[in-house]
């Protein structure tokens, strides 16, 4: 379901976007300095199946790390998100620990 969506990056509503089946997903941000702040995951219910959500948190982590930005969660789903796949811990702005 989600290898046919395209993720879209709204820089005017600051969000990140999946468009599921007439569903939209999207996870809020602020961007500061080398750093994005994410701040809120919206998954609607009609479309959050198994595995979707760490299917969508993995499409914005690779869209993120194509421009070299650190990370910081302020999401406690999102920072589950990093607990769960320390490959994305390398993201992090120095002092910030999970």
């Amino acid at each position: 379901m989600i290898d046919a969506a395209e993720l879209t990056d709204n820089d005017f509503l600051r969000q990140f976007e999946l468009k599921i089946e007439d569903e939209l997903a999207t996870i809020e941000y602020s961007l500061q300095d080398r750093k994005i702040f994410l701040t809120k995951l919206i998954i609607p219910e009609s479309i959050n199946t198994e595995g979707f959500e760490t299917d969508f948190l993995t499409l914005v982590f690779e869209n993120i790390s194509e421009r070299n930005i650190s990370v910081v969660p302020t999401s406690p789903e999102i920072a589950k998100f990093i607990r769960k796949n320390r490959k994305y811990k390398k993201m992090l702005p120095v002092g910030i620990r999970i």
